[in-house]
């Protein structure tokens, strides 16, 4: 059985303090509040601690380079990955100087899971910066630097090897056409307008649980793509989503094939910061921006 869950970041700096991307060299990339770091903590012990009641654990974590989203990542795998048990873990309020075992899962940044690139996701001011930008993000290295001491995959490979804001770049966009997406709902976002994320991640490692920590439209379409009919109206900050699968190797193939069921939903609305409803009641909502 394999496991995926699909996790939100933290709380953002600047829908804090709305001025906080004037002056700043990168403000699309804002870190996450003090508040945004201790949800992250808090969320990454309670995913550990559900886990464990139903006997699965996380092995590897995919992140998308956006620092909120590291952020994120980074205080969850110090929640997985916490020496005390869980009974203890539940107790510790910061996530500073706790014992890790960091042989437990591995980490890896995977463009595939960044952010939207249109104003209402990412702010005004980047369409005015966005045409003299030539680096979105720091290398690789500095990207990693964030997690763990010996948690980073080096092996990994990104299904996107990089980001490259020309791929269907338009600041100007909707709200749902999605960067690294083609397609008009939340819940049919595919990578390349043929595969979504999720599942291609999933189909990668297809014999590991997985974390994945996106962005708010993420965790909506991997309730709404795997369970049809189902319309998201809100994602709150460290919400997350628990998909499950059967998964079986095909006897003798020495390229380590396999065959999979699909998904099911395991998340109830309202249990783990996601709300939905079925679409002949969710009709009328407003949409939100989950960026």
């Amino acid at each position: 059985m394999q496991r995926v869950v699909v996790m939100r970041h933290g709380d953002r700096l600047d829908q804090a303090e709305p001025i906080w991307p004037a002056n700043k060299p990168r403000p699309w990339d804002p870190p996450l509040t003090d508040a945004g770091l201790l949800r992250a903590w808090t969320v990454g012990k309670r995913i550990r601690a559900a886990a464990a009641a139903d006997g699965w654990a996380v092995h590897r974590v995919l992140v998308s380079p956006f620092l909120r989203c590291r952020q994120t990542a980074a205080r969850a795998v110090a929640a997985l990955c916490a020496v005390p048990d869980d009974a203890a873990l539940l107790a510790i309020e910061d996530a500073a100087n706790v014992p890790l075992d960091t042989s437990r899962l591995k980490v890896s940044i995977e463009y595939g899971l960044s952010e939207m690139m249109n104003t209402q996701a990412m702010g005004g001011i980047v369409g005015k910066v966005a045409p003299g930008v030539s680096k979105w993000f720091p290398d690789l290295p500095e990207l990693e630097a964030i997690f763990p001491a010996g948690t980073i995959d080096h092996s990994a490979e990104p299904i996107y090897p990089g980001w490259d804001p020309s791929i269907s770049f338009n600041l100007a966009a909707p709200f749902k056409s999605n960067f690294w997406a083609v397609g008009t709902k939340m819940g049919r976002v595919h990578l390349g307008g043929k595969k979504q994320i999720c599942k291609a991640l999933a189909d990668k490692y297809p014999h590991e649980n997985l974390l994945l920590v996106t962005h708010g439209e993420g965790v909506g379409a991997s309730v709404s793509y795997f369970e049809m009919g189902l319309e998201i109206y809100d994602v709150e900050y460290c919400a997350y989503s628990v998909l499950e699968r059967q998964v079986c190797m095909k006897p003798g193939d020495e390229q380590e094939g396999f065959t999979a069921d699909s998904f099911k939903v395991l998340t109830k609305s309202g249990t783990t910061g996601i709300q939905y409803a079925p679409v002949s009641r969710a009709g009328l909502l407003v949409e939100q921006d989950w960026s």
